[in-house]
C-alpha cells in the first residue's frame, strides 16, 4: 500500500512545508515498529506517524494521538535522548528510492550546532528506522548484524550505507522520448516490465497509469511499439510527471469490494475495474493515514480461517504420532512373549494347572542360564496361558506392521501440513488462498462446500530477474510449486529447495546457459527465504536441474523426489531479500 519512490516526492514536500523549522516536543512508541513524534510549530502542533511494520509502512502526518505503553521500549529513549528538544533543519528522499530523510539541529555545548539524521526506509517487510550522526549509526528500531547480512550492516558505531543504486533513468532529468526509445530497446520485455527496469523510482502503480493512459494494454511487448505508440507513451509519462512534479497534489485511495487497499497514490488513477472503489483526499498524509489502519485491519478472513485449521490438524498429527510411536514401542516387544510361551511350553509338565501366579525357570534362549519369570492367569491352565502368551505376541507383530505405516503416512501428514503453513505464510490473494483451500480439499483435509465455486484462473508465481537478466520463479502454494516444476520450467531450467525443510519450489531459468554463480546464490537465498528457515542461518539449498525432478504417482501436490543434487549453505539477508523483493516483476 505504500507510495513508490517516484510518487514520494509530492508527500516530501508536503512534509517540509508543514514541518520544517518545527521543534520536536515529544517523542513516543506505541508499538514495536510505530514512532510519533510531537512537533511544536507557531500557531500548530503536528504528530509525525513513522509506521515501520510490515504490514503498514509509511510516514504522514497524523490526526489521532496514539495510547502510549507504561515504559517506553529501548529504541524510544534513545531517540527522546537524541531528538527532543531540536528543531527540524531539512527533510529529503534518497535519490528516488523509498527512503526518506530527516535532519534534526540542537546546540551543543559552546553553541555548535550538530546535525542528526532520522533515515526511515519503507520497504514493506523489510523497513527500518536508523538514527545517524554525520555517517555513522547511533541506533536503529531493526538491528542487522553479519548473521543477517553479508554487505549491509546496521549498527551503531557502522557507518550508515543506503542501498546500492539503480542504473535506471531519471524522469527528473531525462526527457520522456529518451526514456521511450529506450524502452522500445528492451525487445523481450513487456511495457509494465520494461518501464519498471528502466524508469528510477517506478512501481507497478505508476506503470500500469503510464500505460493505460498511453492506452495501451499492459503486457505488450516493447518490440511491438510503433511511431504512434511512443508518442502516446510519451504524453503519458510528461502527464504523470507533471502530476507528481508540477502540479499540486491529488491524493487517491483505491480499495476492493473487502475494503483491501489497492493502490495508494498523489494522483488519480484510472486503470483500475470500475468495480473498485476510489477515495479522495485533502493531503497525501490523510490518505495514509486511512490506508494505514485499513492495511492494519484487513486479512482475508478465509487465509485466517485455514491458518487456524492447519494449526489444529499438525497440533492433531504431533500428537498421534506420539501416541503411534509409543505403541510400537510396546510392540516392539513381541518377542518377549514368544520366548514367554516357549519357555512354559518347556517346563509346563512340571507344574499343576491353577496353581502359581508365577514361573521363575532356567531360560531355554540364555546361555549362560539366566532366570525368567513367566506371569501367569491363575485362571488358566498352563496350557491356555501358554496359547495367551502366543496369541499376544501373533496380536503384537501384526500390530508393529500396522503401526510403520500409520506412523509413516502420520509424518506424511506433518510434513505436508508444515508445507501448507509455509504456502499461507507466502499467499495474500483471495485466489491464492482459493488454491490452497482446493488443495486440502483434493487432500482429504477439507470437506468440499456444496456451494458452486467461483472459478478463478491459477494464481501467478512470484518472479524475479537477477542482475544478470536470469528469471527466478518462486511458488507461493503446493498447486503452484507443481505447476512451476513441472509445467512452467524447461528441463535444463535449475530446481531449488531448502534442505528437509517445508519452502517453496524455485526455479532459476537458464534457456539453454549455464548459470552464473551469482545467479544461483540469488535463487538460492529465495528458496530459504520462502522457507521455514527464512530467520535461519546456514540453510542447506538442494539444487539440481528441473530433469532430475520426479512426482512419485499418487502424491501430494507439492511433494517430490530428485536426486543428483549438490547443496548450497546460505544465510537469508534481510537486505538481499528486501532487493530482491523489490525487483519483483
Amino acid at each position: 500500500m505504500s507510495l513508490d519512490g517516484f510518487s514520494t516526492q509530492p508527500l516530501v514536500r508536503e512534509l517540509r512545508a508543514a514541518l520544517l523549522g518545527g521543534r520536536i516536543d515529544k517523542i513516543t512508541q506505541p508499538t514495536k515498529a510505530s514512532v510519533f513524534l510531537s512537533i511544536r510549530q507557531p500557531g500548530r502542533n503536528h504528530l509525525l506517524h513513522i509506521a515501520a511494520s510490515p504490514q503498514a509502512s509509511a510516514v504522514f502526518l497524523a490526526t489521532k494521538p496514539p495510547e502510549n505503553p507504561a515504559e517506553p521500549p529501548l529504541f524510544c529513549m534513545v531517540l527522546r535522548k537524541q531528538l527532543e528538544g531540536s528543531r527540524i533543519a531539512d527533510i529529503r528522499q534518497h535519490s528516488l528510492d523509498r527512503i526518506l530523510c530527516f535532519d534534526f539541529d540542537s546546540l551543543a555545548a559552546g553553541g555548535k550546532i550538530v546535525t542528526k539524521t532520522l533515515i526511515v526506509e519503507l520497504i514493506g517487510k523489510y523497513s527500518n528506522i536508523i538514527l545517524v550522526q554525520d555517517g555513522v549509526v547511533i541506533d536503529a528500531l531493526k538491528k542487522v548484524g553479519s548473521a543477517n547480512s553479508r554487505t549491509r550492516l546496521i549498527l551503531p558505531a557502522r557507518e550508515y550505507a543506503p542501498p546500492p543504486a539503480q542504473e535506471k533513468l531519471d524522469l527528473r532529468t531525462v526527457k520522456p522520448d529518451v526514456i521511450v526509445e529506450r524502452l522500445a530497446q528492451d525487445a523481450e520485455a513487456t511495457l509494465c516490465k520494461g518501464l519498471l527496469n528502466i524508469c528510477l523510482g517506478f512501481g507497478p502503480v505508476s506503470a500500469r497509469e503510464v500505460i493505460f493512459s498511453a492506452g495501451l494494454p499492459e503486457k505488450m511487448s516493447c518490440a511491438d511499439l510503433d511511431a504512434k505508440d511512443k508518442e502516446a507513451l510519451q504524453c503519458a509519462l510528461a502527464e504523470v510527471y507533471a502530476a507528481c512534479i508540477e502540479e499540486e497534489a491529488a491524493p487517491g485511495l483505491t480499495l476492493d469490494k473487502n475494503s483491501k487497499v489497492l493502490a495508494t497514490s498523489p494522483f488519480p488513477l484510472h486503470y483500475f475495474p470500475a468495480e473498485s472503489t476510489q477515495l479522495s483526499f485533502p493531503t497525501i498524509s490523510a490518505m495514509l493515514e486511512k490506508a494505514t489502519q485499513l492495511a492494519g485491519a484487513y486479512t482475508p478472513p478465509e487465509k485466517d480461517r485455514l491458518k487456524k485449521f492447519v494449526k489444529t490438524e499438525l497440533t492433531r498429527a504431533e500428537n498421534k504420532l506420539g501416541i503411534l510411536q509409543e505403541e510400537l514401542r510396546q510392540a516392539e516387544n513381541a518377542e518377549d512373549y514368544k520366548i514367554f510361551g516357549d519357555n512354559l511350553m518347556t517346563y509346563a509338565h512340571l507344574y499343576e494347572d491353577h496353581a502359581d501366579a508365577s514361573l521363575t525357570v532356567d531360560n531355554i534362549y540364555s546361555e549362560a542360564g539366566e532366570k525368567i519369570t513367566l506371569k501367569l492367569d491363575q485362571r488358566l491352565t498352563l496350557s491356555q496361558n501358554m496359547q495367551a502368551f502366543y496369541h499376544k505376541y501373533d496380536k503384537l507383530k501384526r500390530a508393529q506392521k500396522l503401526l510403520d505405516g500409520q506412523i509413516a503416512l502420520c509424518e506424511e501428514n506433518i510434513r505436508y501440513l508444515s508445507s501448507v503453513e509455509s504456502s499461507l505464510a507466502a499467499s495474500s490473494t483471495l485466489p491464492e488462498i482459493e488454491e490452497i483451500k482446493d488443495e486440502l480439499i483434493q487432500s482429504g483435509f477439507l470437506k468440499e462446500s456444496t456451494k458452486k465455486k467461483r472459478q478463478d484462473k491459477p494464481s501467478a508465481p512470484f518472479r524475479f530477474v537477477t542482475e544478470d537478466g536470469k528469471s527466478i520463479l518462486v511458488g507461493k502454494n503446493n498447486y503452484q510449486n507443481d505447476r512451476l516444476t513441472f509445467h512452467t520450467a524447461a528441463p535444463d531450467d535449475i530446481w531449488l529447495h531448502a534442505k528437509d525443510i517445508p519452502g517453496s519450489h524455485v526455479i532459476l531459468r537458464l534457456s539453454g546457459e549455464e548459470p552464473s554463480e551469482e545467479s544461483l546464490h540469488h535463487a538460492a537465498l529465495l528458496a530459504a527465504h520462502f522457507s521455514k528457515a527464512q530467520d535461519s542461518s546456514n540453510v542447506p539449498v538442494d539444487y539440481t536441474y528441473r530433469r532430475y525432478v520426479k512426482k512419485p504417482s499418487g502424491s501430494r501436490p507439492g511433494f517430490v523426489i530428485f536426486t543428483r543434487q549438490k547443496t548450497l549453505y546460505v544465510t537469508p539477508s534481510a537486505e538481499d531479500a528486501a532487493r530482491l523483493l523489490l525487483e519483483e516483476r
